[in-house]
């Protein structure tokens, strides 16, 4: 009766060492903050994304400026005016007013779609990459630290330069040889 609670003790000693060993998870994290501003073309995809919006930005000032300049100009003259034409300057007012807001929504609309236009290409590399260290890797799941939600961990287990230079050797492979 011994030797079988023994045996029977040893068995499932085995099997949960076993269990454990095939529930072992292999995680990674990244910084994605970082691979957004490092990976390659990211750069260029911002100063064309700061080139394309100049123009909007300089809207937006000049709006604003029409906005105060209506706005110092109703309180400069308010104690001349008469009530009429007080209410008329007023309501000129939050006309421009509301018409700024519309227009400024518009302009950051068409920015943030520009935006994701021109950051796309280069997510999506960076997450072909990370898809690829992951199966190589046989990690269960790669985290993001950018995301907050890692407060502490091993930095061996940090892929962001692995990803990085994956990125910059798939650029390099894929620019155009001068020699050719």
């Amino acid at each position: 009766m011994r030797c079988t609670s023994l045996a029977s003790l040893l068995l499932v000693a085995l099997f949960c060492a076993g269990a454990a060993e095939a529930q072992t998870v292999k995680i990674g994290y990244i910084n994605s903050a970082e691979l957004m501003q490092s990976a390659p073309g990211s750069v260029e995809a911002q100063a064309q994304f700061d080139a394309e919006m100049q123009a909007a930005q300089e809207e937006i000032v000049r709006l604003q400026t029409e906005l105060q300049n209506l706005d110092q100009a109703l309180q400069q003259q308010q104690l001349t005016l008469s009530p009429e034409a007080k209410a008329n300057r007023q309501q000129q007012l939050q006309v421009k007013a509301q018409e700024y807001e519309q227009r400024a929504g518009q302009l950051q609309e068409r920015a943030d779609n520009r935006r994701a236009e021109l950051i796309q290409p280069i997510m999506d590399q960076i997450t072909e990459v990370i898809e690829a260290v992951r199966e190589e890797g046989n990690y269960a799941m790669i985290l993001d630290q950018a995301g907050g939600s890692i407060i502490s961990a091993d930095p061996t287990l940090d892929l962001t330069q692995e990803i990085l230079r994956r990125l910059l050797e798939a650029a390099a492979a894929a620019a155009p040889t001068g020699g050719q």
